[in-house]
């Protein structure tokens, strides 16, 4: 069996919108109006919290307090628990492309930056959670991508082999990551940062998900 390690945020489904409004509900907490859009911004939500943070701390130039990134924190990660998956959906045909995957033999699992416990809500209300044969988010293990120990965290826990697995994402931290662990990576084309991915230089680049299941295949070598 091969095993198939998907990020979340941006890859497998995409979260902006919510992250956005998260941050934008922290801000406002603390005073201030809305910093972010959630369309220009996207690529930055899905650095996560403390990126958006410290970017409407930017902008906010002297009016904001110091310590607003660490402060607005847990702020926003209650705000977006609230309000997880208003706008969320997943990318389409990502359903199909993991059961594909499922039916033909091969393991999928998730390794993420988001908190495991977010990760899960958010995977069980897109009803796919119990597709995935592991889940490993930011805080399950002392380190996180691009660690690669995440990574094989979430190939050995679903039974896997790392030698015969791959990562799927769409950032720097998931090529990072994949190469950390000696394992090929496909970058998602159809996330925040579009095409620009390539100049990542991946072993593949997906433009849709229909596709995974053979490029799986080619680079599994069944």
């Amino acid at each position: 069996m091969g095993t198939v390690v998907f990020d979340l945020d941006g890859t497998l489904a995409d979260t902006s919108a919510d992250l956005i409004a998260a941050a934008n509900t922290t801000l406002a907490s603390f005073g201030h109006p809305p910093q972010l859009d959630p369309v220009l911004d996207a690529a930055t939500a899905g650095r996560g919290a403390r990126a958006m943070l410290s970017l409407a701390q930017e902008r906010l130039g002297g009016t904001a307090q110091a310590d607003l990134v660490e402060a607005g924190f847990p702020v926003l990660l209650r705000a977006y628990g609230e309000k997880i998956d208003t706008y969320t959906k997943l990318y389409p045909g990502a359903r199909e492309c993991l059961e594909a995957l499922r039916a033909a033999g091969h393991i999928v699992s998730v390794c993420t930056n988001k908190p495991e416990r977010l990760a899960r809500e958010l995977l069980s209300r897109l009803g796919v959670l119990e597709l995935f044969g592991a889940m490993i988010g930011a805080d399950t293990l002392p380190t996180r991508k691009p660690d690669p120990a995440p990574y094989f965290a979430a190939v050995h826990q679903a039974g896997g082999d790392p030698k015969h697995s791959f990562l799927v994402g769409d950032t720097l931290t998931d090529r990072e990551t994949a190469r950390a662990a000696g394992v090929a990576s496909v970058l998602v084309t159809f996330g925040p940062n579009g095409q620009s991915v390539a100049a990542l230089q991946p072993e593949a680049l997906l433009d849709h998900f229909d596709a995974l299941p053979a490029l799986t295949q080619q680079l599994l070598g069944d």
